[in-house]
């Protein structure tokens, strides 16, 4: 019986032998197997590329920004301020229809139209961009700050119940009444109360992240809070900040041409889109003037409604959820 016994163990300790190897660390393969090539950008922008309709929207966009950028220095471009004058009669060159000196027509008092929507198309995206990005950067601020300290919460609340309950409308209408109607006028009242959407959707996001397992751990091991709000927070937000940002830039433009349709706007002497459309409206009724308000209004249409296609499919394609 123990001859039989010591001949099982001979042949499991050899079995044994054979199949089992001592384990040898490689640390280069150790890197290989946990390494990952995920891109969250990457990934958003193969998302959003499927998307075909706010691809060709977005090209659109850009052929439109960099053009109003270089018209001013393409060959037979006229002035879009300098009135022209008729050789056949001598008079102010009024209401030409398109042709091919001027391509778009010219108005009441004889300026070129061609000119003056690409000036104004440039104003409108200068004042949209700006007031985006201050919308932004100011919201995305008090927001943070607003949902993730307990200690600012109740004054930062005081402060958006004043703000909120001021009308957008008259805010615009008294600063322009303050104010000499300008550029940085139109800006300075739209930043004044349009933080505000931005900030309380921030913070009402915030306040349902802030108290979840991984940031009480960030919180005890003693991360400081800019830096919980930055890593742990405000990447789940990037959707929503994309499509806020968006629309923006359209609703901007629409508030500059709301304000010149009240008569609170730009100068007359400065082209912008709300100008144009402005100067247009009061000819529609004429048939062979509806031109100076045609061209505005399409390139006002495009442009908003690109933004907001743009706008939607990025969120859409930034949402973690959609990656594969």
């Amino acid at each position: 019986m123990g001859i039989y016994s010591e001949e099982i163990s001979n042949i499991s300790q050899k079995s044994n032998d054979n199949l089992f190897d001592f384990a040898i660390v490689d640390e280069k393969k150790a890197e290989q197997t946990g390494y990952s090539n995920y891109s969250y950008w990457r990934s958003t922008w193969q998302s959003f590329l499927k998307n075909r309709i706010a691809v060709f929207l977005l090209v659109v966009v850009g052929l439109i920004i960099a053009f109003v950028i270089i018209q001013p220095y393409l060959p037979y471009q006229k002035s879009p301020t300098e009135i022209y004058i008729d050789e056949t009669t001598g008079s102010q060159a009024r209401n030409i229809a398109p042709g091919s000196e001027f391509w778009f027509g010219t108005n009441s008092i004889g300026q070129d139209l061609w000119s003056r929507i690409w000036t104004g198309t440039r104003t409108s995206l200068f004042i949209g961009f700006v007031v985006a990005f201050a919308e932004v950067i100011v919201g995305i601020s008090v927001g943070a700050l607003w949902g993730f300290s307990r200690k600012l919460e109740t004054p930062i609340t005081q402060l958006y119940n004043i703000v909120e309950n001021i009308p957008t409308t008259i805010v615009l209408i008294l600063m322009s009444f303050i104010l000499r109607p300008s550029i940085s006028t139109i800006i300075i009242a739209m930043c004044i109360t349009g933080w505000v959407e931005m900030a309380r959707f921030i913070r009402n996001q915030i306040v349902i992240l802030r108290d979840r397992e991984y940031n009480l751990a960030s919180k005890c091991l003693g991360t400081p809070s800019y830096r919980i709000i930055l890593k742990n927070l405000l990447p789940y937000l990037i959707s929503v900040i994309m499509l806020r940002m968006s629309l923006a830039i359209p609703f901007a433009i629409g508030a500059e041409v709301f304000l010149t349709y009240i008569g609170l706007g730009l100068p007359i002497s400065e082209p912008s889109l709300g100008n144009l459309i402005n100067e247009g409206r009061v000819l529609m009724m004429s048939p062979d003037l509806r031109y100076q308000l045609i061209f505005p209004s399409v390139v006002l249409s495009i442009i908003t409604i690109a933004f907001y296609i743009i706008g939607n499919a990025f969120a859409d394609a930034a949402d973690p959820k959609n990656h594969v």
